[in-house]
């Protein structure tokens, strides 16, 4: 009862804000007001069905958050059972596996081409999923490295004439080493200050690339950087594509074996505890300092790494595709996904890639659904898509071991 009173208010309140805007229309020429309070009387049903329709979802929420909390453990035991069990992930991984392999056989050009850009923010995904969702380093600054990798080919085949698959390690380690170099200033700050200074470093690097037009080309961008060949398998447009589309597939299997490896390391579990008490993590015996450069240089690895394949995807590059929102889009990938989730941030860039292609039906109403999708998704699921599931010991089942062992 209390939230129909709630809505009716809300609903009462929208429609005396519209009433000015939509419902009093004044013709000054022949100084007449003309009443339409038809449409105020739409705004407020609007509201209201709106209102009351959030405030029940707000209620089932929190009905499933108590419940989650009461049953936490055997979810997180449930869930882990399911994804170890090899009855279960292996013929998925293999239909998935299949379905990748013949994508270009059953799909149009179009359609690869914008999975290769899909397949691009995967990996830009996994990257930041280091930094952000393993180190807990929140890095608005992401693009820069992205841009490092993709001008290195773009300005070493212009003066230079280097092939992509010499600009490839070149990209990545000039993204580690960027990577390195941003690591340094910020080693003692966190939280929202490290977000600035790495927005900061962002946008230096695109205004840098932007003023410096006597090497970068400036605003022109560079055109005509050759797409990668492989023994004259990728001659033409169209094998060029599908070349591309499988190079992209073998890298993100790639990148998701080295994450789940660095994920599960000493290094990684390093990362995690830094994320979680900088100061416990210190007396723990952990290096602070080589923590936090080591998760910059690998994060900023593999954007360097992407940002090669990415110049050589549109032959053509210039500092309007390194703003700001490329970082927004890859972190909004990350927490969408799940933080530390691999799983989740996969799914994460597919939906936030993929979803805005295919909603182009609604034409100038496909930005507003991708975003109240958004908006939906982080109030009732906040922990992600797929939420990241630590390992647990059964201590029970060690003691047993231990003491059949001294037995």
């Amino acid at each position: 009862m209390e939230g129909l009173k709630k809505s009716i208010l809300a609903a009462l309140w929208f429609m005396f804000l519209t009433l000015p805007i939509m419902g009093v229309f004044v013709n000054t020429i022949d100084k007449s007001i003309t009443w339409r309070l038809d449409r105020v009387l739409y705004v407020g049903v609007a509201a209201f069905f709106l209102s009351f329709a959030w405030r029940y979802m707000m209620n089932r929420k929190e009905v499933g958050k108590k419940q989650e909390e009461e049953s936490t453990e055997e979810q997180v035991t449930a869930y882990s059972k399911l994804m170890t069990n090899p009855k279960f992930y292996y013929p998925l991984i293999i239909a998935i596996m299949a379905f990748a392999l013949l994508f270009p056989k059953l799909f149009s050009m179009y359609q690869v081409n914008i999975m290769i850009s899909a397949l691009i923010y995967v990996v830009l995904g996994l990257g930041l999923n280091i930094v952000v969702g393993l180190a807990g380093l929140l890095d608005l600054g992401y693009v820069a490295f992205y841009a490092v990798g993709a001008y290195s080919y773009a300005l070493m085949n212009l003066y230079w004439g280097v092939s992509f698959w010499i600009a490839l390690p070149v990209g990545a380690l000039l993204g580690a080493l960027c990577g390195i170099l941003l690591g340094f200033p910020v080693l003692r700050l966190r939280g929202d200050y490290l977000a600035i200074v790495t927005l900061g470093f962002g946008e230096i690097i695109r205004l840098v690339l932007e003023n410096w037009g006597s090497f970068t080309h400036g605003p022109s961008g560079i055109a005509n950087i050759p797409r990668p060949d492989f023994f004259g398998l990728a001659s033409g447009l169209s094998n060029s594509i599908y070349f591309m589309y499988y190079m992209m597939l073998v890298m993100v299997l790639f990148t998701i074996f080295i994450v789940n490896r660095l994920k599960n390391s000493r290094i990684g579990r390093a990362w995690q505890a830094l994320r979680e008490d900088e100061i416990a993590c210190q007396a723990m015996g952990i290096d602070k300092m080589k923590t936090k450069l080591l998760a910059f240089s690998l994060g900023a690895t593999w954007a360097g790494l992407v940002g090669v394949v990415f110049a050589a995807k549109t032959s053509f590059v210039n500092p309007a595709s390194f703003t700001f929102l490329e970082s927004a889009i890859i972190l909004s990938i990350v927490v969408l996904g799940g933080m530390g989730s691999i799983l989740g941030v996969i799914l994460g860039a597919l939906v936030l890639i993929l979803l805005p292609e295919y909603l182009r039906a609604f034409s100038e109403y496909r930005m507003l659904v991708f975003g109240a999708t958004m908006v939906l998704v982080m109030v009732f699921r906040p922990q992600g898509l797929i939420r990241d599931v630590r390992k647990r010991i059964d201590i029970s089942a060690v003691r047993k071991a231990l003491g059949g062992a001294h037995e």
